[in-house]
């Protein structure tokens, strides 16, 4: 089933997971574990990363593919413009068709170490918009994502420009938005107020992703795509005594976010395992229309 088609079909917001493939071979078997763990809370999809420049690219088309069999659970693949042909993605593209995973989301990647700039990794695709055009042209029976920013994309300073180019994308067939993590539900609620301004109506569904940790909290702070943490959660997390307890400064603050993203009708919620099932299954257990959709 397409995502578009399960966003349409119900006025309940949906769930959904996201998972990366192991590095090593070892951490397979602890991954379907984490999987089998959120299987009850009735994801409407779920959804595998690429590593930098499709690192992990064999290693993600074969988990996208095992979940589908081992699971029946609708999946959407990451699929990158980083070191990618047309003949590439097409290759791809047919073996996902072939067993039966329809749902991709389009992203432009990040750059693999020892890459400069993005015009000497970009092949036959310099943008994202070139990959939505791609599969909307050549697989049209696909379903298409694509990412959002509320905090602003971290290559377009310009929000104006950034929200037109996303606006192009969605033109070119992109069927619904997913966004990038955030804290405070007003950059999302402002980011969602830009797009109607530019006139784009598809759902634009917001990324969520508890802190566990002080060191995750650290590194989100640092990666170029991470997020602003407001003080009221830094400042519980510095003063929590033990990792426990940052763990479950996070999983409050998440479910507070969670609460009134459901209270605002959004169509659906992306959480951020990091291939771990406690911290979301503990804000499932916090919210009573998450445990109502599990019991369905």
């Amino acid at each position: 089933m397409l995502v578009k088609e399960i966003l349409s079909s119900t006025d309940n917001p949906i769930f959904s997971f996201e998972f990366f493939p192991p590095k090593k071979n070892d951490d397979w078997d602890r991954l379907f574990r984490t999987i089998s763990e959120l299987i009850p809370f009735n994801p409407s999809y779920v959804s595998v990363t690429y590593g930098a420049g499709g690192s992990t690219r064999t290693r993600t088309h074969d988990l996208v593919t095992k979940i589908r069999k081992e699971t029946g659970l609708t999946v959407v693949s990451h699929l990158t413009c980083i070191c990618s042909t047309k003949d590439e993605i097409s290759d791809i593209l047919s073996t996902y068709e072939n067993n039966g995973i329809t749902n991709v989301l389009a992203l432009r990647g990040d750059l693999p170490p020892g890459t400069t700039s993005y015009s000497e990794a970009t092949k036959d695709f310099p943008h994202a918009i070139d990959l939505v055009r791609f599969i909307k042209t050549n697989f049209p029976s696909f379903g298409i994502g694509v990412a959002g920013f509320p905090e602003g994309h971290p290559q377009t300073p310009n929000r104006l420009d950034e929200i037109t180019y996303l606006k192009e994308k969605v033109d070119a067939g992109a069927d619904y938005i997913v966004t990038q993590l955030f804290f405070d539900n007003r950059d999302y609620f402002d980011f969602v107020d830009r797009c109607a301004l530019e006139g784009i109506t598809v759902p634009i569904i917001p990324g969520i992703m508890p802190v566990t940790t002080k060191k995750g909290l650290i590194r989100m702070s640092e990666l170029a795509l991470g997020a602003r943490i407001p003080a009221e959660l830094l400042k519980e997390v510095i003063e929590a005594p033990d990792d426990q307890s940052v763990a479950e400064a996070g999983i409050r603050w998440a479910t507070k976010q969670v609460r009134e993203l459901i209270d605002h009708h959004i169509k659906g919620i992306h959480f951020y395992t990091l291939n771990h099932a406690e911290a979301t299954r503990m804000i499932f257990n916090n919210i009573p229309e998450a445990k109502s959709k599990e019991q369905a």
